[in-house]
């Protein structure tokens, strides 16, 4: 069976005229081409779909079971042609945007949930990596957007700041430590910490950073996230180092010390990177456009 479109309209265009001269001006077609085409559908399958007569042509019950399902493929048609041109104009598609821990948790929630509410035919797929793995997945291809730290190389991409995102060091209240001027990294590795999950990115980029140290950090507990982390903290269970963003969205008076860390790796900021900004979807300019608004 080879019937394609032009066939399944030239035949529902015959039906609704009643004749194939009417039903072949309808669709553009000679009548010889029309002629041909029905002659072609009705041998490929050994089945006569019309039966003609001197006042037009009827359906056989094989052709009422051809027009059912041509409706339908015709309808189906014309909606992949409708989303087909959705993506040709940038309002459909999938976005896959890959951000670092503090990207993912404590700047995106609100924006993306806005976005996605503003744009209900695109979807996002977002997920946490790394920052250096975040720009080998950009430079391979593999992903649209990321959100990385400016520690990272980001050579052959395109950036934009995205935000300021400083670390901060937090200690119970009565730690040795919390009132101890110069605090530096390098003096909190004698102590325990509390980490986030080890397969996130701020706690593989701390750790690279003990390495660099010539030493490992004291991992006593993990948590799920920044509030769990900092729970801990407060209630004495050790050392972590957060975004200043996830102190700053807790109490005005947290019940732990924070400590900014003068390490130039912790006063980092945050990119929006891409291969090529001008290169993108339209579908993931917008989002680029989202996340990056004229007044930042």
């Amino acid at each position: 069976m080879h019937f394609d479109l032009t066939d399944l309209r030239l035949y529902l265009n015959i039906l609704d005229s009643g004749n194939i001269t009417a039903g072949a001006g309808r669709t553009h077609l000679s009548l010889a081409a029309a002629s041909a085409r029905i002659r072609a559908m009705e041998a490929s399958l050994g089945i006569e779909f019309l039966q003609r007569g001197r006042r037009g042509v009827t359906p056989t019950p094989a052709g009422k079971a051809l027009a059912q399902h041509a409706r339908v493929l015709l309808q189906q048609a014309e909606r992949l042609q409708q989303d087909l041109a959705d993506y040709a104009k940038g309002v459909k598609g999938q976005v896959r945007l890959l951000c670092n821990t503090t990207a993912i948790t404590e700047y995106l929630p609100e924006l993306l949930a806005d976005f996605l509410r503003d744009h209900p035919n695109l979807d996002i797929d977002l997920q946490e990596l790394p920052s250096a793995r975040i720009t080998h997945a950009l430079r391979q291809g593999t992903a649209d957007l990321g959100i990385v730290s400016d520690a990272v190389d980001t050579d052959g991409l395109q950036t934009k700041p995205f935000r300021d995102d400083p670390l901060v060091l937090i200690l119970p209240l009565d730690h040795p430590l919390a009132y101890t001027d110069g605090v530096t990294f390098s003096d909190t590795l004698h102590h325990d910490y509390v980490g986030l999950n080890a397969n996130s990115a701020l706690a593989v980029y701390l750790e690279e950073q003990a390495l660099h140290n010539g030493s490992r950090m004291q991992i006593r507990i993990r948590a799920d996230g920044f509030d769990g982390v900092m729970r801990m903290v407060a209630r004495g269970a050790g050392l972590a180092i957060v975004p200043l963003a996830a102190v700053e969205r807790g109490p005005a008076q947290p019940p732990f010390k924070s400590i900014v860390l003068t390490e130039p790796w912790a006063r980092r900021k945050l990119l929006l990177c891409a291969r090529d900004f001008a290169a993108l979807p339209g579908y993931a300019r917008a989002l680029m456009q989202a996340l990056i608004p004229s007044d930042i």
